[in-house]
């Protein structure tokens, strides 16, 4: 049996659209009629999206943080209550409400009736579960306990899902902050700037530096102004068309890791992905050089990448994981000590995990005081313009006063 999407009229009309399991689509059409709705279109779940441009299987943002980690969770739960896959797979289709969980669920459990394997049937889907997660999920069958590494997936995903909201949260008040600064500012420059300064030159005495510099940013402001967010959003485009080089790309993440600040923030998320990637899979019963080959494809800085493999060579040759990630020269001094603490104990797997949680609580702790450290400064920074603003007018102001005095 097979699972089929669906477009469908109602008796008043209107389109339908959904999908449901059947063993052929002639079957599929029969039970539409027998709801009541005429059918339109009829195509297997896998494969409706990829001919009709809507893409589930290359194009499509996929399930999202939230929604994977939910399925995965549910998945394991029920696998580990004794319930076959196929069944489990039925039922988690048939409780949900979101259609695209559902379309992808009753796609792969029809693979998986046709004999796929578990993994075999999500990578039809590479979009909707990344290649950590397949590869996961394959070592777990050939292990027999897909349902204790789907907890750990489950967990893993959580973790990922919990820090990306924090962040997104901690973001907000000073995203807030930026944009009620740019609207103010833009406000004074516009709107009041100018009327207070026509009063000065008026007078045909000579205005001050700070003033004419205002006074220039302000005419600047009102007569160009509205191209400022079309030159912005060209300049995005334009880095987006750069970064699509390999190698402008490959140079640019190169002198990303050496920035002052910046460069500190992205070594540590790089370092947190490549070892919690790496932990999952050694405690998932997946090979090392294999683990480290798949941890090196989810990162997203190409030059670490690149050193990386480089690294995988050198343990596949029978080199020790401490070495090969010290050459790398990128990777935090603690979690190096502990890979190797690991190494020399024969618990390299209990180790990889506890790296990979001390990694993701100092990228924790080091974002939270990186986006600390924006709100005051954000302030000062308003504060200044303000202030700048304030004494370009006032001093024309005092200069008038000296001359009556």
């Amino acid at each position: 049996m097979g699972a089929f999407e669906y477009t469908a009229l109602n008796n008043g009309g209107r389109k339908n659209r959904g999908t449901l399991e059947a063993d052929s689509a002639k079957a599929a059409r029969q039970q539409l009629r027998a709801k009541g709705l005429i059918p339109i279109e009829v195509a297997p779940a896998s494969d409706s999206h990829s001919q009709s441009g809507g893409n589930l299987l290359s194009g499509s943002p996929g399930l999202g943080i939230k929604p994977l980690a939910l399925l995965t969770r549910q998945i394991a739960t029920l696998l580990r209550a004794g319930i076959p896959l196929e069944e489990t797979l039925s039922a988690i289709a048939n409780q949900t409400r979101n259609q695209k969980v559902r379309r992808i669920v009753l796609a792969v459990r029809a693979k998986v009736l046709e004999g796929h394997s578990f993994a075999q049937a999500l990578g039809s889907f590479p979009r909707a579960f990344p290649k950590l997660y397949r590869a996961t999920v394959e070592a777990g069958e050939h292990s027999g306990h897909l349902d204790e590494v789907l907890e750990r997936l489950g967990d893993y995903t959580e973790s990922q899902q919990q820090f990306r909201q924090k962040v997104q949260l901690a973001l907000i008040y000073p995203i807030v902050l930026v944009v009620v600064c740019v609207l103010v500012v833009t406000g004074l420059m516009v709107y009041v700037v100018p009327d207070v300064i026509e009063v000065f030159t008026g007078t045909g005495q000579e205005l001050p530096l700070a003033t004419r510099i205002l006074v220039s940013l302000s005419d600047f402001i009102s007569s160009w102004g509205w191209m400022i967010p079309p030159v912005l959003i060209a300049l995005a485009i334009g880095w987006g068309l750069l970064l699509r080089r390999p190698k402008f790309r490959y140079r640019y993440h190169h002198r990303l890791l050496e920035f002052p600040v910046i460069g500190w923030l992205v070594r540590g998320g790089q370092s947190a992905r490549y070892i919690g990637t790496l932990a999952i899979l050694t405690g998932s019963s997946v090979p090392l050089v294999q683990a480290m080959g798949i941890a090196s494809g989810v990162m997203t800085n190409d030059y670490l990448k690149e050193r990386l493999q480089i690294a995988q060579k050198f343990v596949r040759e029978g080199g020790s994981l401490r070495k090969a990630l010290e050459d790398v020269e990128y990777f935090p001094p603690m979690m190096i000590y502990m890979i190797a603490s690991g190494e020399s104990s024969g618990t390299l797997d209990q180790m990889l995990v506890r790296a990979a949680e001390n990694q993701e609580q100092d990228l924790q702790g080091a974002v939270t005081a990186f986006v600390s450290l924006f709100e005051p400064i954000m302030l000062l920074v308003m504060a200044a313009i303000v202030l700048f603003i304030v004494m370009a007018i006032m001093m024309p102001i005092m200069n008038m006063n000296q001359l009556v005095g």
